[in-house]
């Protein structure tokens, strides 16, 4: 009889386990190196991630639904997921015969940006790094020419100092563009937002063999996880009846 109602609980308590356990998509469709930045991000910080390979050598990352919400904010305080830089290569990749020299000047500015913002982001503590160039076309009939200008927007992390480095960035994109003097180029810096919270929640898969079934479980395997709870319950009071039947015997 009491293996009968065992195996009655058994599919009850499967279901309460899947429904904690889900896993849930974060991002789809990135690089491996990235993936893997994304995941240990949120391993170090508690949360349960992994990646899952995708066709065309991508991968996505995931986590288990209870900690979906603080992931996402997580990844977007580090500034995940990144975006893609175009190499010099990609760009002027022509698809035609003859190219305009709209196209020409356009593919080589956004080729120059893409470059330099794609350095700058390499600087330890940068999250985030993007460049903009102005530079007029040169005019034979014009007595001097127009100086160029450039615009810096770098992101960092909180509590990183990056005033020390601002005449080396400078430089960076100084001796990157023709005809760019080193007072027209402007570099604001921004630190990105703390992550809120900062400890892993108590309903997080990874809080510990202490916690709750319940909580562990999400909002979709409430009852399921009632369900086990009680079945723990009536199985140790079934497996202590005997020995309080033969206590009473003696």
């Amino acid at each position: 009889m009491a293996r009968a109602r065992s195996a009655a609980w058994r599919p009850l308590a499967a279901a309460a386990l899947l429904a904690g356990c889900g896993a849930q998509e974060l991002y789809g469709r990135v690089g491996e190196r990235q993936a893997n930045e994304m995941v240990a991000l949120l391993r170090n910080a508690g949360l349960d991630a992994d990646k899952e390979s995708r066709e065309s050598e991508t991968f996505a990352v995931t986590t288990a639904r209870g900690d979906f919400a603080r992931a996402v904010e997580l990844l977007h305080a580090h500034g995940y997921p990144r975006d893609s830089f175009d190499t010099i290569g990609q760009v002027f990749k022509k698809e035609g015969f003859v190219s305009s020299p709209l196209e020409e000047r356009a593919r080589l500015m956004h080729a120059l940006s893409q470059e330099m913002a794609n350095t700058i982001g390499s600087i330890d503590g940068v999250v985030m790094a993007r460049v903009h160039l102005s530079v007029p076309e040169k005019d034979p009939l014009a007595q001097q020419a127009r100086p160029a200008v450039a615009s810096v927007f770098i992101k960092h992390r909180p509590g990183r100092d990056l005033s020390q480095n601002m005449g080396q960035i400078k430089s960076l994109v100084v001796n990157s563009v023709e005809g760019l003097p080193y007072d027209n180029v402007t570099v604001a810096l921004f630190p990105a937002e703390p992550w809120p919270g900062g400890q892993p929640a108590a309903g997080s898969a990874r809080a510990g063999a202490d916690t709750p079934l319940i909580v562990a479980a999400g909002g979709g395997g409430a009852a399921a996880a009632l369900g086990v709870a009680a079945m723990v319950g009536w199985r140790r009071r079934t497996a202590a009846a005997p020995a309080r039947q033969g206590g009473k015997r003696a």
